[in-house]
């Protein structure tokens, strides 16, 4: 069962979730999508299928989510709130510490590190939404050639926000790992001809993490 706590942002909290490994390897400060909060089944799905392979999860909901608001907070504020959340994990969990989410959670993300200095063994981007629908471009990850750190990015190969080409692109630019989730889309919905159970999606994903971890953190 996951562990329910606040989230101490400063001048407020939101609410957090922690999901403790049963053999642990390593954390994952885990952030949402901008349509769905931490609870969303998708997330929990990840999370469970994640710490059957050995990764602790630490949930938590944007402000915008918490206050049952539909439009996403700016940068600053999901940057730093991705940021107390490591520093709450950091003082919860055991490390080695990563930093990730699904669609908007994983590319603020990627923000966090650059524009907070985060000092992360990886991120994990899960559903990276590298451009918006029919919209291909690589300009939202222009920051993360100065990303330092591992990244794994697992999408979906009917993703309409992650272009073939430019994601192929993109993760060779960065000496990344990229995974492809045979006929999932963005949401991780799968064409029923080639599987039954969208937890099926979760638990490969868990698989190419877990061999990810081995290769390039060792763990």
């Amino acid at each position: 069962m996951a562990e329910a706590l606040r989230l101490d942002l400063g001048d407020r909290n939101v609410g957090a979730l922690i999901l403790r490994a049963p053999r642990h390897r390593a954390s994952l400060v885990l952030g949402h999508g901008a349509g769905a909060g931490m609870e969303h089944a998708n997330m929990a799905g990840i999370a469970e299928a994640f710490a059957g392979t050995g990764v602790s999860t630490f949930r938590f909901n944007f402000p915008y989510r918490e206050d049952g608001r539909n439009r996403v907070d700016s940068k600053d504020v999901s940057t730093a709130t991705i940021a107390a959340a490591l520093d709450a994990a950091q003082e919860r969990l055991e490390g080695p510490y990563l930093l990730g989410g699904h669609s908007f959670g994983g590319r603020m993300a990627s923000h966090a590190v650059v524009d907070h200095a985060l000092d992360v063994a990886g991120l994990v981007f899960c559903s990276f939404p590298l451009h918006n629908p029919r919209k291909p471009s690589l300009a939202r990850a222009e920051h993360m050639d100065t990303i330092g750190c591992p990244m794994l990015f697992l999408s979906g190969s009917r993703d309409g926000m992650a272009s073939a080409d430019l994601m192929t692109e993109l993760t060779s630019r960065l000496g990344a790992t990229l995974h492809w989730l045979e006929t999932a889309d963005h949401g991780y919905k799968v064409l029923k001809r080639t599987r039954t159970r969208t937890d099926d999606v979760f638990a490969e994903m868990a698989g190419h993490v877990d061999a990810w971890l081995g290769a390039r953190l060792g763990v």
